[in-house]
């Protein structure tokens, strides 16, 4: 047992912890009878036991431990999609960028979409590939980008990934340092897919030889892989085996926040259970907003981060938003 966790351990590269090697060895279990042999699959504890003592055990003293984390994801497929590029290098040395577009529930890749450079056109054709693919969101969550956004622009007319955005119906809004929901998820990604594409034979000469492997990357990540946050399944069988799916259609289902579209009164203010000013300068305007128990953040309807309210539940009302930074 300790031998083939030891060749699995190379066999399985990039995806070879010890979830990944425990998954292969009970795909064996079944297929070779090991419970009439009295084989056991040893639990993932035993497995990096082994793995340690073969000097093979990548240590991390300084990794948060995933017990102290506090999940943030919304509980239906669709609900939410979160979309940033990342830099690529190709065979030449020509650096390129490649769009993720993960649905924030299942981990699915909607879209993997290779380009030249962090565009708006770009990110409106990844966008839009994952739209075609799997559907349009409720919400569509990105950084503050310029591919993404309008702001500290000259003019006020929305950027075009706006447009394709809320032209579907979709609410978009953008991460803020004091935002609860950040890009997080999609920005993990980022590492699992150029772990996966250093494990591959050769670099990819050109942006179409790169999306080429993206394509393929996105069927393994979507259809083999098995994550670790979906209880060791897959992202295409959590997706296919929900009950609901979200869209522009139906307000986003959350566990730890809830969505609120609200219309600012003339004196700047909303009622969301308790007193929130946001500013007389938002009067009469439609906004979005994210309540997450302590704390709220406001959004226009561009998806620009207003500011921020902890909130004290002792008080009926809020006082000011503090403003984004």
């Amino acid at each position: 047992m300790a031998a083939e966790i030891v060749r699995l351990r190379a066999e399985l590269v990039p995806d070879n912890g010890a979830d990944p090697i425990r998954d292969a060895l009970q795909e064996l279990a079944l297929e070779q009878g090991w419970d009439a042999q009295g084989w056991r699959v040893p639990a993932r504890a035993t497995i990096n036991r082994i793995l340690a003592r073969a000097g093979l055990l990548d240590r991390n003293p300084r990794k948060r431990p995933n017990a102290s984390l506090r999940r943030f994801a919304y509980a239906r497929p669709r609900d939410c999609y979160q979309i940033d590029a990342t830099e690529v290098v190709l065979a030449d040395g020509t650096k390129a960028v490649v769009f993720d577009v993960l649905d924030d529930c299942t981990r699915l890749l909607v879209a993997c979409h290779a380009a030249l450079s962090e565009t708006s056109a770009a990110a409106v054709a990844a966008v839009t590939a994952a739209a075609d693919a799997c559907g349009a969101p409720g919400i569509v969550l990105s950084d503050n980008g310029s591919a993404f956004t309008s702001r500290h622009r000259a003019h006020t007319k929305p950027s075009a990934f706006t447009s394709t955005v809320t032209g579907w119906g979709s609410r978009l809004i953008h991460s803020s340092p004091y935002h609860p929901q950040t890009c997080g998820k999609v920005e993990r990604h980022h590492q699992t897919l150029k772990r996966w594409l250093a494990c591959q034979p050769a670099q990819p000469a050109t942006l179409a030889e790169l999306q080429t492997l993206l394509d393929t990357y996105r069927e393994y990540y979507n259809t083999r892989r098995r994550h670790s946050a979906l209880g060791r399944r897959t992202p295409h069988d959590t997706w296919t085996s929900a009950d609901h799916l979200g869209g522009p259609q139906h307000l986003p289902v959350q566990d730890d926040a809830t969505i609120h579209r609200l219309k600012v009164s003339d004196k700047g203010t909303v009622n969301l259970g308790r007193g929130n000013r946001i500013g007389a300068a938002h009067a009469a305007q439609t906004i979005t907003i994210v309540a997450d128990h302590n704390q709220s953040t406001a959004y226009t309807s561009n998806g620009d981060p207003i500011g921020y309210i902890h909130i004290d539940h002792t008080k009926t009302y809020q006082g000011k938003l503090t403003p984004a930074a």
